[in-house]
């Protein structure tokens, strides 16, 4: 049987001429319905306090569990995101460094190509030199002749021998010339 502060209440006991004080029985059992009539509601506020606290529990690990896969996904995020970076990084790295190679080849092929220049402009001077030498060879031999001619023209009058003579330092002249 399942006791009830009604149940107590409404009990009743059989008669015996030995038994106990009626109004005593009735007012010990009106107390410990009472009692537990304040016991039972205790016990309910209790038990909805208890749903109430479950239910918000039962929130809180909810959110716990969004929180976590959160903080799990900015991990991994971040992961990516670093990995990502330091993969741009070195990609950069690497085309520097490809540049880098270029332009120093560049460079090479530059100066190769300004002392090539350099001795092609050597070569081009030292023909240019020899060929002036053999123009002004020429040149002199043709005024010596010349010089020859209006003396033996001129032989009739005296010229002196230093004036006959023209002495001529092809070297000279061209280092002047340079």
């Amino acid at each position: 049987m399942k006791f009830s502060p009604l149940n107590i209440k409404k009990q009743e006991f059989s008669r015996t001429v030995r038994g106990y004080d009626k109004d005593e029985v009735q007012a010990f059992l009106d107390k410990l319905a009472d009692e537990f009539e304040a016991l039972q509601k205790e016990n309910d506020s209790l038990k909805k306090e208890l749903e109430e606290a479950k239910t918000k529990v039962s929130e809180f690990r909810k959110i716990e569990k969004n929180l976590q896969d959160t903080l799990l996904k900015a991990q991994e995020s971040s992961s990516k995101s670093i990995e990502s970076t330091k993969k741009q990084a070195n990609l950069m790295l690497k085309e520097a460094e490809i540049k880098a190679s270029q332009i120093l080849e560049k460079a090479r092929e530059n100066a190769n190509e300004i002392r090539n220049a350099v001795v092609n402009l050597r070569e081009e001077r030292d023909l240019i030199v020899s060929n002036l030498k053999a123009i002004i060879n020429s040149q002199s031999r043709l005024l010596e002749m010349k010089v020859e001619d209006a003396g033996e023209e001129i032989a009739e009058v005296k010229v002196p021998e230093q004036a006959a003579k023209i002495d001529l330092n092809i070297d000279e002249i061209v280092n002047k010339l340079l």
